[in-house]
């Protein structure tokens, strides 16, 4: 069905209504959309797959065209009576990613995007461990810190191993020293896509008292990858045991912006929402989502562009939505082979989604930064956009490079449009030509 079908078919439902007179000045609103038009120029192609630098995957025709649609109605889930159907199929799309990874009961909506999501399972985890510590990994993502700032939680952060995931023996030892409520396990962390070791971690929990919530931000859709590493696969196979989840669906779920989710596996801390509205709960006895929400008016039309993508692509293991997945991690492999090859760079782990990072092989780690930056601005003008990453020096093999600076300037590369397996020859193509433009043929 056409999305002008679509659209009749909607006001056909409303056409009892006695008709109104909307008045648009239709030149003038060409004259504006036009201009915005050109603004918009002013960015980087992040719909094209030469675009390969930061976490940006254009929205599925079927999301947007579906967001539009719900625009002519513009519903608010935040309760029933501004978003009837909208919110039953929030339900419904937040059901399918509780089931996707295990759970048949849990309790769960959608929210602005991963930060407003990590807040909600880090505030019911501190209304259950009031006042103890939340640990992440020094490569979990910076707002975990803010939250717990923001909440009032003391913050610790437990060392990486050279993949960039978290050691276990040292979350032991800090989890043997007390005061410990929260335990962040990062399933793709933004800079490497590291996924720590969730099976370990969640196992220690019969020694020591605390929660684990998944970041699952960035990889949480993989839980429908068959085709990853043992150790990875195993913590996918893990996260039905944690207490709370994070998911965007405006990551790897091909929603537009902001489209998070938080799922908890218990529903009974519903009641930790528990608050009274004199004007908007009124109309039925059913779950409103604002009552488990700490935010209040929410787009409806966010939920129906998931349904309907979700409803397009059913989240099951090794499916068509999931083999959009592996073409994105088989493209960063592919590079990554590429990359590794070359006696010119120097590389961290082979990536364990579709992330990956290298830097140029060079004296000392400032001047291989500082080559990583010409690298950057060569590329760009070649049309291959990528990105740079400060990372600390243990997660690249740099060999026998001068250890001058603990941190070290890589590129960075995210290869997460399904189409970059076709364009991965055509990235390199383009990053040997500007690598060859900054180190000569060397």
């Amino acid at each position: 069905m056409k999305a002008s079908k679509a659209r009749e078919r909607l006001r056909a439902g409303f056409a009892s209504l006695p008709p109104y007179d909307e008045r648009v000045d239709d030149a003038a609103v060409e004259d504006v959309l036009t201009e915005v038009a050109d603004r918009l120029h002013d960015n980087y192609p992040y719909f094209h797959p030469l675009y390969a630098g930061q976490m940006l995957k254009p929205p599925h025709p079927v999301a947007r065209l579906a967001y539009e649609l719900a625009l002519w109605i513009n519903p608010n889930n935040h309760a029933l009576d501004g978003g009837r159907a909208s919110s039953a199929m929030e339900k419904e799309a937040v059901a399918d990613l509780a089931h996707m990874i295990g759970w048949d009961t849990h309790l769960g909506h959608l929210c602005g995007g991963g930060t407003m999501a990590n807040l909600e399972a880090l505030w019911v985890a501190g209304q259950l461990n009031p006042g103890k510590t939340v640990l992440a990994s020094t490569q979990a993502h910076y707002t975990h810190r803010r939250i717990a700032g923001v909440l009032g939680l003391p913050f610790d952060t437990v060392p990486c191993d050279r993949w960039g995931r978290m050691e276990v023996p040292a979350l032991e030892r800090r989890l043997a020293a007390g005061d410990v409520g929260t335990v962040v396990a990062t399933l793709g962390t933004t800079a490497t896509g590291a996924v720590d070791p969730l099976a370990p971690m969640l196992d220690l929990r019969e020694r020591y008292d605390f929660r684990v919530h998944a970041d699952a931000a960035y990889g949480g859709y993989f839980a429908l990858v068959s085709d990853l590493a043992p150790e990875t696969r195993a913590a996918f196979d893990r996260l039905r045991d944690v207490a709370s989840i994070v998911i965007d669906p405006h990551k790897h779920g091909l929603q537009p912006y902001g489209c998070g989710c938080v799922i908890f596996r218990d529903p009974s801390v519903a009641g930790l929402y528990r608050h009274d509205s004199p004007y908007t709960y009124y109309t039925s006895s059913e779950l409103h989502l604002g009552e488990i929400s700490l935010e209040c008016s929410r787009p409806g039309a966010a939920a129906v562009a998931l349904w309907a993508t979700q409803r397009l692509f059913p989240l099951v293991r090794d499916g068509a939505f999931a083999k959009r997945l592996t073409a994105g991690r088989a493209a960063a492999a592919l590079l990554y082979d590429k990359i590794r090859g070359d006696r010119r760079f120097v590389t961290g782990t082979p990536p364990e989604l579709d992330i990956l990072v290298w830097a140029p092989r060079a004296a000392r780690v400032t001047e291989a930064s500082a080559q990583s930056r010409r690298i950057f601005d060569q590329t760009a003008q070649r049309g291959l956009h990528l990105a740079i990453a400060s990372l600390p020096v243990h997660l690249i093999d740099v060999g026998d490079m001068q250890r001058d600076n603990d941190m070290i300037i890589c590129l960075r590369s995210v290869l997460m449009k399904p189409e970059h397996r076709e364009w991965a020859d055509r990235i390199w193509a383009i990053l040997d030509e500007a690598t060859r433009a900054v180190l000569g043929n060397r």
